[in-house]
């Protein structure tokens, strides 16, 4: 995962995971974002520490972490706060960066 920057929250779509770096919670949901990457061998998600970018987190209403936020066609589609499984994951990228799965 690479550091959101403000020029990418700008863009139309984007996956971004909001941590704190001390949430236990955010540390297991961190691993499954990573080996999802690891298997496409990419960088899918960016990833925001919450605690440095309190604006953001008032503006967005960010309501705990951690948060899988969902932009896509310059809109907020989803807030994500419960992981559950790598599965879970899947089903939304599966909606949300079907090109991950097309065949070459």
């Amino acid at each position: 995962m690479q550091e959101v920057t403000t020029k990418q929250l700008v863009q139309e779509n984007y996956l971004l995971y909001i941590y704190t770096p001390f949430c236990g919670t955010c540390s297991v949901a961190r691993s499954m974002l990573e080996k999802i990457e690891s298997i496409h061998k990419q960088d899918i998600f960016y990833e925001m520490n919450a605690s440095l970018h309190p604006e953001f987190m008032q503006e967005l209403k960010i309501e705990s972490v951690p948060c899988l936020l969902i932009k896509e066609g310059n809109e907020i589609k989803e807030k994500v706060y419960a992981f559950q499984s790598i599965a879970n994951i899947y089903s939304l990228l599966l909606e949300y960066k079907p090109e991950l799965f097309k065949v070459t």
